[in-house]
């Protein structure tokens, strides 16, 4: 099996290789979604330390526990789903952290790695608003609100991956 372009194995082949212990399968996996975990990881969480633990942390589990993956074709979307639930626990953490004294809350959003350096000071200005209100949003309604307006993700996945019902998806977003 090879991926859609044809440039090597598919996720399922790597999959399959990586449980027969394959070190050559992990880091193919690895390699393969790095970038589209770091990605959504900092769009979902904003800060570049956070971001890079939450990435690790999504690979590691994912890798531990590729025994409990049903359909190894599906790894990129299991992935994803890992970077979600572990950003929402995040976020929540933060949260709780920021209310009993003991941390600051969601952190400051880097706009510099968000924001193209080519886009127009208004373009720029719009956009350091926007992920400002997003930093006070709580991680039920923003985890949802990023997956779908920023992601551009389908509603029937938001609700996927972030384990409610596409009814609580919408009223969540329509909540923003």
């Amino acid at each position: 099996l090879s991926t859609r372009s044809g440039a090597g194995p598919s996720d399922a082949a790597l999959v399959v290789a990586a449980r027969a212990g394959e070190d050559w399968a992990i880091e193919a996996l690895f390699r393969r979604h790095a970038a589209r975990v770091n990605a959504l990881a900092l769009r979902l969480i904003g800060r570049d330390a956070d971001v890079d633990d939450l990435a690790q942390d999504s690979f590691r589990e994912a890798l531990e526990s590729l025994g409990r993956l049903r359909e190894p074709e599906a790894f990129a979307a299991w992935l994803r789903a890992i970077v979600v639930n572990r950003a929402g626990k995040l976020l929540r953490q933060r949260r709780l952290l920021a209310r009993i004294g003991l941390g600051r809350g969601n952190l400051a959003i880097d706009l510099d790695s968000l924001v193209s350096k080519s886009a127009p000071p208004d373009v720029a200005a719009d956009l350091a608003r926007i992920y400002a209100a997003v930093e006070r949003l709580p991680a039920a309604l923003r985890v949802p609100l990023v997956l779908r307006r920023v992601e551009g993700l389908p509603l029937a996945e938001v609700a996927e991956l972030t384990g409610v019902s596409l009814a609580t998806v919408k009223r969540r977003i329509a909540e923003d």
